[in-house]
């Protein structure tokens, strides 16, 4: 039986259709609000360089966790770190990736966008609901050439299971033993004043939306929304506004062979910005499982490869501090111990 050449062509194509079909991987990752800018950047270039495609949900770190442990996801995202104790509900161990480091801010809406000085006693206190109005004496002292307002003060915080609430929270019961007694560490509080916003961008818009309102966002919310933001006296008794140069100045401390337990709140470095995190993205260890293709984890692992290399050069234009070349170094080890049928996806 002859096949005429149209037949030949299209069977050409069909097969050559069908071959980038099954190369072809999309990867489905949730979790943390913090990083969502830089991902949806470093995701967008990753698809255009490599065809690969990523959809992420910024749920908040709680929610990401969650989807890991259903199996949902190909990747969890968490601005804190799992306990040892937690991660006993998990169906199997996992891994925390640093990805890059930002910080969250106090910020702020009174008239004229005027920068503030806080220390962590008085964010405490207003977070505690205890200082009610912007012209109390203690923030007047600190402020001595701003023009305080008469307005009562409105906490907004984040309503979701959120990582920058963890991070946020951990700040505060380092340096206020009345908080770490009254409300402490995590991701979700029963908070003692104000309302709540759905992630940064929920809480970034009611403060926005609220005269005399505070809250706490990533820097790069403040930033994009043109928000004021307070300079936060640090450990070593500086008063530092977040920005690229602090964030980074945060991570310059020493780190350990596991690099989960490296804490950039209330830093001991000199010109750090005190409420500094590193964000992480969560694999199970073992990718063999649920039938998952070999072809998917292989992509995903080069994706994770490529964010801590090459992918930290969108970091800085976002407001994100670089990985340490030290925390670069960790993760290649942790990378590497991701296997696939216990052999390592990463040679």
């Amino acid at each position: 039986m002859k096949i005429s050449r149209i037949a030949v062509v299209a069977l050409i194509l069909c097969a050559a259709t069908g071959l980038a079909f099954s190369q072809s991987i999309e990867l489905v990752g949730a979790g943390a609000t913090f990083p969502a800018p830089f991902y949806t950047k470093l995701f967008d270039e990753y698809n255009k360089q490599f065809g690969v495609k990523v959809n992420y949900q910024a749920i908040g770190s709680g929610g990401g966790q969650t989807q890991l442990k259903n199996k949902t996801v190909d990747f969890g995202a968490s601005d804190v770190v799992v306990t040892d104790e937690a991660m006993k509900s998990f169906p199997a161990p996992f891994v925390h990736i640093p990805m890059v480091a930002g910080a969250a801010v106090v910020t702020y809406n009174l008239p004229g966008s005027p920068e503030l000085k806080l220390t962590a006693d008085v964010v405490a206190d207003i977070f505690l609901g205890r200082i009610k109005r912007w012209n109390d004496g203690r923030i007047v002292a600190l402020n001595a050439s701003v023009s305080l307002p008469n307005t009562a003060i409105t906490v907004v915080h984040r309503s979701d299971g959120s990582g920058t609430t963890a991070v946020f929270s951990d700040y505060l019961s380092k340096v206020s033993e009345d908080w770490k007694s009254k409300v402490g560490m995590g991701q979700s509080l029963n908070w003692p004043a104000g309302v709540g916003g759905k992630g940064n961008p929920g809480v970034a818009g009611l403060v926005k939306q609220l005269p005399g309102a505070i809250g706490y966002v990533e820097l790069i919310y403040a930033l994009q929304n043109s928000m004021a933001y307070a300079t936060l006296k640090n450990k070593s008794g500086n008063f530092v506004k977040a920005s690229l140069a602090s964030t980074s100045a945060a991570a310059m401390v020493t780190i350990p062979d596991d690099v989960t337990k490296v804490n950039l709140t209330d830093t001991e470095a000199p010109d750090g910005y005190p409420i500094s995190t590193f964000t992480w993205i969560l694999v199970y260890r073992e990718q063999n499982y649920d039938n998952r293709p070999k072809a998917k984890v292989d992509g995903m692992m080069k994706l994770l490869w490529w964010i801590t290399h090459d992918g930290q050069q969108y970091a800085e234009p976002l407001s994100y501090a670089k990985l340490p070349k030290a925390v670069v170094n960790k993760a290649e080890v942790i990378l590497r111990s991701v296997t696939f049928g216990g052999v390592p996806v990463l040679k």
